[in-house]
């Protein structure tokens, strides 16, 4: 693989599709990988552009074929990253960003490590709501889902966010434009002021966790 490999990951309602949007807009070596997905395509999506939207069958072929890096359920549907897209996408030099939940990121990682540095051969990113009340309040603004699918969201974000130590960085997505500039940031090199382990970030866990 000539490029590298960046992964992404949140809770539902974090920001996370928007974020990646607008860092792809303004980083011209750097390619989304789109996944494929058993969900049923929503009226605003384009097959492709989006997800690739495949049934399960389809999917299950895939998986028995190894033609996944990583897959996972997510919501009661399947989700993957072709092995085949991003060899693409490496041959033809670009940098990529995977849009995955973190089972995805933790197959990555052990999928992309090397043999004799045991390293991860991927940078991974977790994006955190600046509150759990905005976080309730993106996802009741998003207008497709009804109150038990948005109640059920916002218990599995919890479980979703305990994982934010095991990415490299996180980013809280407060201010857009800051949030995207950190991602920026972390894509053209290192960022230690936004590792995953710096002290700063306690007190908001504390809130999203508690």
């Amino acid at each position: 693989m000539s490029g590298r490999l960046f992964v992404i990951a949140a809770p539902s309602g974090a920001g996370k599709t928007t974020l990646v949007k607008a860092t792809l807009a303004r980083e011209s070596n750097l390619r989304v990988c789109v996944s494929h997905t058993t969900r049923v395509k929503r009226p605003n999506e384009i097959d492709g552009r989006d997800y690739h939207f495949i049934d399960v069958p389809t999917f299950k072929a895939l998986i028995a074929a190894d033609g996944f890096l990583e897959y996972a359920p997510v919501f009661d549907n399947f989700y993957g990253t072709s092995r085949a897209a991003l060899a693409k996408a490496f041959g033809r030099g670009h940098d990529v960003i995977l849009e995955i939940d973190w089972q995805g990121a933790r197959q990555v990682r052990e999928r992309t490590r090397d043999a004799t540095s045991g390293r991860a051969g991927c940078t991974t990113v977790f994006v955190l709501p600046p509150s759990h009340a905005e976080l309730e309040r993106r996802l009741q603004g998003r207008g497709t889902d009804d109150a038990t699918v948005i109640a059920r969201r916002l218990r599995d974000a919890v479980d979703d966010m305990s994982h934010y130590n095991e990415f490299d960085y996180v980013i809280i997505n407060d201010d857009f434009e800051r949030a995207v500039a950190d991602l920026r940031r972390i894509v053209v090199g290192p960022a230690d002021d936004l590792l995953a382990s710096r002290p700063a970030l306690e007190p908001l866990l504390a809130e999203l966790l508690g």
